[in-house]
């Protein structure tokens, strides 16, 4: 190992690539952060206004381009703001250039208008504004709708997920911002209509162009040039400007205990069946109850992999729950027999068993015919005959959109299921960490359909398992923050472990019984295997390897079933939070969400207690030691304030 070579970057998110740094402008009471050629969290004083305003281009497989800018201009004015700068999206095919203006009074009349030109003809699944609105104090409230032939119709942001598009043929949204104010986003240019982000783990309502009843993708022609343009303005009193404050600490209330924790397992894909033998000192280590040994009836190998989740289950003392993709092209019954025999002969008896069809991997979109498949009643009455005693579930393999799209029949499966991801739609470190405020709305809306089954999240981790909407998984071969690839190098850094946190807490709270994390190795894994893309400071060691959410798994998965405590936010959006009743007292993780310091002081926490800190400093440690919690930890005679560096982890556990 050369430690020399150790980045701060590679440390906090497992590339030496930079998320773009954003500037905050001003007009009057009016705030907004740019970056990357995109406005967000545009606010009212302290009232989130619209989560962000942005001119994306995406590709035939709904990949979206970063933008190249160039002649970034900015003035900030007492009387407002303005920003100027010209954007290349594509690759060395194809392009797509455009001139962008931003303007903002003290008044609130915002203005961003954009026009692109093809440099060549371009293919694209969308190209054009998106308009994202927040979910606080917008999801179930109030809503008036001007559409495209100018009628307008009071309505409701949905409250819980819609599968389908709330509002189509949208020319402008108004909502209320605070008592006696209101705004109104106007959308010009084309025809916008909206999805329910949360779909897709996205905490927004998505207004974008172009409709998707209209073909994709589509070829716009070299050199025809468009423009759309997307105007805030406000209806009543705005309130007077505020000169921003020092950062305050952070509230973390500890309550009473009750409900318990979540089941914690991880996944062994079937390319990882034979590595993870190979690794299972390490995961029996970290005491996951359960693996989700993943079964592709489609390929070759199955009986040897499953003769491997065998000998892995025995190695470890998990619980195996078979994930079986069937191919769907002859009944149930007849293609799981043979998956049912090899772990007959290998005398593997999984605890549960999942199944789902390989055609419900693609998305299907609202108002379309799902493709031919094996009925959800004749899967279960197959796996049921195939694997007596074990729980069936069903549900989706791939995200939680599918499964709300295509609900099963009520009492058909002992449980449901279905996965995340949160870099569908965008890949910024920002973007991800958001994500975490959709899952409760995903739990409510699953169980306002779920009946009395009980409900297994995942597997899931910030790699994207699958990429329901193209033709196959985004490359990423750069090891950089792209939407929709199975690599993500987030997943090996500090960062992937603040997530964790986060993610874990937002199910648990929501009651779900099971959850699934990221993989036992690989690119969504928790122990380091060699592979053939780089992974930067891995690949120079020696021994056993593990990335920092290795120690969060280990120590959730051993304390599963454990009795939760409450846990009070100051503000969600910057800390993670996570309690449990273990054997000596309460323990506590906390994770930062940002890559600014944060101070955290903690409230309901008597007694002395021992700290383990997961951050940049420990992170060689951390990363080569799988007993790092146990012996990193520093007692304290009484749990105050809380220092965290960025995307930091801590567990504060009661000590006797």
């Amino acid at each position: 190992m050369a430690a020399a070579k150790l980045s701060r970057n590679i440390k906090l998110t497992g590339t030496e690539s930079a998320d773009p740094k954003s500037r905050t402008f001003r007009a009057g009471p009016i705030s907004a952060e740019f970056g990357n050629g995109a406005l967000r969290y545009i606010r009212v004083g302290d009232v989130e206004v619209i989560r962000a305003i942005a001119f994306l281009v995406r590709d035939k497989n709904w990949g979206t381009f970063t933008p190249e800018i160039s002649d970034l201009k900015v003035s900030q004015k007492k009387e407002g703001f303005g920003i100027h700068y010209t954007a290349r999206c594509g690759d060395a095919s194809a392009s797509i250039v455009y001139e962008a203006s931003i303007v903002c009074d003290a008044a609130g009349n915002l203005e961003f208008a954009a026009t692109a030109t093809p440099q060549q003809d371009f293919t694209t699944n969308r190209t054009g504004f998106v308009v994202l609105h927040p979910l606080k104090g917008v999801a179930g409230f109030p809503v008036e709708v001007e559409y495209i032939d100018g009628r307008r119709e009071k309505s409701k942001f949905p409250a819980l997920v819609n599968p389908a598009c709330p509002f189509t043929n949208i020319r402008a949204l108004k909502h209320k911002v605070s008592d006696g104010l209101s705004v109104t986003c106007r959308m010009d240019g084309y025809a916008f209509e909206m999805e329910d982000h949360r779909n897709w783990s996205d905490a927004s309502f998505k207004t974008y162009v172009r409709p998707l009843a209209e073909p994709w993708p589509h070829t716009m022609p070299a050199g025809r040039s468009f423009t759309q343009e997307v105007s805030l303005t406000f209806t009543g009193k705005l309130p007077r400007p505020k000169k921003a404050g020092a950062a305050k600490k952070i509230d973390v209330t500890l309550g009473r205990a009750g409900g318990a924790l979540p089941e914690l397992g991880v996944a062994v894909p079937m390319e990882e069946a034979k590595a993870s033998l190979d690794a299972a000192a390490a995961i029996k280590a970290a005491g996951p109850k359960h693996l989700v040994c993943h079964v592709d009836g489609r390929q070759s190998g199955v009986a040897e992999a499953i003769q491997n989740y065998k000998r892995l289950a025995d190695a470890t003392g998990a619980a195996v729950i078979l994930e079986v993709l069937l191919p769907g092209k002859a009944a149930a019954a007849a293609e799981l027999a043979p998956i049912a025999e090899a772990a007959k002969r290998a005398g593997l008896k999984p605890a549960a068993v999942t199944t789902s069809p390989a055609v419900d991997l693609k998305g299907t979109l609202p108002g379309s015919k799902f493709p031919d498949a094996p009925s959800f009643e004749e899967m279960a009455k197959a796996a049921r005959a195939a694997f007596p005693g074990a729980s069936v579930g069903g549900g989706m393999l791939s995200f939680f959109t599918e499964l709300n799209r295509k609900r099963p029949p009520v009492g058909v499966f002992d449980y449901l299921t279905h996965t995340t991801s949160p870099i569908v739609h965008a890949a910024d470190d920002v973007s991800v960490m958001e994500t975490i405020e959709a899952h409760a709305y995903q739990i409510k809306t699953t169980r306002s359909f779920m009946g009395k089954a009980g409900y297994h999240l995942g597997p899931s981790t910030i790699p994207a398992r699958n990429n329901p909407y193209g033709a196959s998984s985004v490359d990423n071969p750069n090891n950089e923050r792209v939407c929709l690839s199975k690599i993500d190098p987030r997943q090996r850094g500090i960062f992937g472990a603040a997530w964790s946190v986060g993610y874990v807490s937002a199910w648990a709270k929501g009651g779900v019984e099971v959850v699934t994390l990221g993989a036992t190795t690989g690119p969504a894994g928790m122990v380091y295997r060699k592979t053939e893309h780089a992974q930067p400071y891995f690949d120079g060691l020696k021994g056993t390897a593990v990335y920092p959410v290795y120690h969060l798994i280990a120590d959730l998965a051993q304390a599963s079933g454990a009795k939760r405590i409450a846990t009070e936010i100051g503000e969600e959006s910057k800390i993670g939070a996570l309690a449990y009743r273990g054997a000596a007292g309460p323990v506590l993780w906390l994770s930062n969400l940002t890559a600014q310091p944060q101070t955290v002081r903690v409230q309901g926490f008597a007694g002395p207690a021992e700290v383990a800190v997961l951050d940049e400093g420990s992170f060689v440690k951390a990363t080569t030691d799988l007993a790092f919690l146990k012996k990193s930890g520093k007692k304290t005679k009484k749990v105050g304030t809380i220092a965290l560096r960025p995307y930091a982890v801590t567990r504060i556990s009661a000590a006797k």
